[in-house]
């Protein structure tokens, strides 16, 4: 976790209420107990932590989750056409 927040430039702390609170990042653990991030993991942190330090508030997330729902709905649907096979004759 220190090389992590260290990497990241947040706090232990902050990783640690990312695992622990949100349950958003959730690490392995070494045989020491130790958390392991992925490198996946480690860019989502960094994103969290840029749109905290936008002063994001919880209607704007809110806001941009329903929009990017949305968006994935409408994709969805348009990969479901090129799915479904060509109309027999």
């Amino acid at each position: 976790m220190g090389r992590a927040s260290e990497i990241l430039g947040v706090t232990p702390d902050f990783l640690r209420s990312l695992d622990n609170s949100t349950e958003l990042l959730m690490p392995t653990r070494s045989g020491g107990g130790h958390r392991r991030y992925s490198r996946k993991q480690l860019r989502l942190a960094a994103r969290v932590r840029e749109l905290l330090d936008q002063k994001h508030t919880l209607l704007s997330a809110a806001s941009r989750i329903a929009e990017l729902e949305r968006d994935l709905q409408e994709t969805r649907a348009r990969l479901a056409e090129f799915e479904e096979p060509p109309p027999e004759r």
